[in-house]
């Protein structure tokens, strides 16, 4: 009896689930791409309901400083000055999307390193910090680019595959998204989104897309609403794509006791997890005891 008594003791631990900070159960994140002028107005939106997201640009792309494009031109990419203004943002990462937006399933492992290392470069340089996040151009990948982004130091990149659910990345070279905002069902899984509560995994909401659709299809009210929606609750953490990468690779990296009394978090960010029926905080670089 005293060998079963002290078995039981040992194993306290039935199941170990993530939360974002403050023990919050859903995140949300958006991604949109090539550095167009409606990013301004996608930014005043986003800055006004209290939402992140990430701007995937083509530094070989920028428009010429004072370009005035013709009147009724939809996509209308920003000058180097001009994103150096607009994406320098509590409520935006800046991420490569290639140099010059190429096809990088269809070139060479040499040109597609030059295009993510160049890019990279030019955004730290720019920006004035480490980039690390991208999205595919067109969506084109294939195993060999994976490889080269990982070997460029890449920790994370956005494909164009919409998996209509709120699931963690299982793959981040190979990320999908929750929905495009021209989705029809976008409203239908944002209110499912807000209204269930995740009793396991937690829940990512994850929309990408180009702003410059939004004049295009006449349509900012689908955005608008969307964030109106979705934004400024307390029950939500709202993020950069970086955020969520490095808050997960955090928990990842917890280190348990064998009998799973301690809890060890080596990494510079507070993680916070729910240990059976309890939600606690595990401070940065802290040991925490379980009661």
């Amino acid at each position: 009896m005293a060998a079963l008594y002290s078995l039981k003791r040992m194993i306290i631990l039935k199941s170990i689930w993530l939360r974002f900070p403050e023990g919050k159960r859903k995140a949300l994140t958006l991604s949109y791409d090539d550095g167009v002028e409606q990013d301004i107005r996608l930014l005043e939106l986003m800055a006004q309901h209290g939402v992140k997201g990430t701007f995937n640009i083509n530094s070989g792309g920028y428009a010429a400083e004072g370009t005035v494009y013709p009147h009724g031109q939809i996509s209308r990419r920003m000058s180097k000055s001009q994103c150096t203004q607009i994406y320098n943002s509590p409520f935006a990462e800046v991420a490569v999307h290639a140099l010059t937006h190429a096809f990088l399933n269809s070139i060479t492992p040499a040109m597609v390193m030059k295009e993510i290392i160049q890019d990279r470069e030019n955004l730290e340089n720019q920006f004035g910090k480490i980039i690390r996040g991208m999205a595919y151009p067109y969506g084109t990948y294939n195993d060999m680019v994976v490889q080269v982004l990982d070997q460029a130091g890449i920790a994370y990149a956005r494909t164009v595959h919409s998996h209509l659910s709120f699931d963690m990345p299982s793959d981040w070279l190979r990320m999908g998204a929750t929905c495009h905002h021209k989705n029809p069902q976008l409203m239908q899984l944002a209110e499912k989104f807000l209204n269930e509560t995740p009793e396991r995994d937690p829940y990512l909401f994850y929309l990408w897309g180009h702003s410059f659709e939004f004049d295009k299809d006449n349509n900012w009210n689908v955005i608008e609403e969307f964030l109106k929606t979705a934004g400024g609750r307390d029950d939500i953490w709202y993020a950069t794509n970086i955020e969520i990468y490095d808050y997960n690779k955090a928990f990842e990296n917890l280190q348990y006791s064998v009998d799973g009394r301690f809890i060890h978090n080596p990494s510079a960010i507070s993680v916070w997890v729910q240990i059976d029926k309890d939600t606690i905080e595990i401070p940065a670089g802290q040991n925490v005891k379980l009661k």
